[in-house]
């Protein structure tokens, strides 16, 4: 009888493996054959899931935009209402929903790098356009709906653009993802972090000292 091989699980193998040859070797230059050496399968096996090397780029991208989708909505899920935390536990929530993002540890790390190694070819591939476009449109959806959830929480300063604010944020988190990744030994994940927290409370109205009087 034939072995039965759990579709998911292999899939699970094939992406962790692929995840780990694009950091060390960069997606352009990543090959059917060395991604079924890291996942220990054979060639065969892994033309299952790919006929060519446009078909396992597209796969790496498309991986890294479920993986990060998955968590980000597990993480709204958690976090609730936002009016049901104090002000403070309100930004700090969020800058760890934001910094899902970033390349704080190995798992992310190699996220960001297949996103910054797709997007790169993408400006140049024509094949890649409309998965690199839904990246850059998801992140400013989800940056648009924390701000707005801030906002309506009463968290942010009066009279913010938030269309404007959107931009900002999103090319902060742009630029800390491409230069923790580039040089992580100038920017390190706590780094990150701390800039990501404090242009979130640039952003919000000041906690107010107990016992303050206006």
């Amino acid at each position: 009888m034939p072995k039965y091989v759990d579709p998911d699980a292999r899939r699970l193998i094939v992406v962790d493996a692929l995840f780990r040859v694009v950091v060390r070797e960069g997606l352009q230059r990543t090959s059917l054959r060395a991604v079924a050496d890291e996942a220990q399968l054979n060639i065969g096996s892994l033309r299952h899931y790919f006929a060519s090397q446009q078909d396992l780029m597209r796969f790496a991208m498309q991986s890294m935009l479920d993986r990060v989708g998955s968590r980000l909505l597990e993480r709204i899920e958690r976090i609730g209402d936002l009016e049901d935390h104090p002000r403070p536990e309100q930004l700090q929530l969020t800058g760890g929903l934001l910094a899902e993002l970033l390349p704080l540890d190995e798992r992310r790390r190699a996220e960001v790098t297949v996103f910054l190694d797709f997007n790169t070819a993408a400006r140049t591939n024509p094949a890649f356009a409309d998965l690199s476009r839904q990246a850059a449109e998801g992140t400013r959806k989800l940056v648009r709906r924390v701000l707005t959830r801030l906002d309506a929480s009463g968290a942010l300063r009066p009279g913010l653009d938030l269309d404007m604010e959107t931009e900002r944020l999103t090319a902060l988190l742009d630029g800390l993802s491409l230069s923790a990744v580039l040089h992580p030994e100038i920017l390190n994940p706590r780094a990150s972090v701390d800039v990501l927290l404090a242009h979130l409370g640039d952003l919000s109205l000041p906690v107010e000292a107990p016992g303050s009087v206006h």
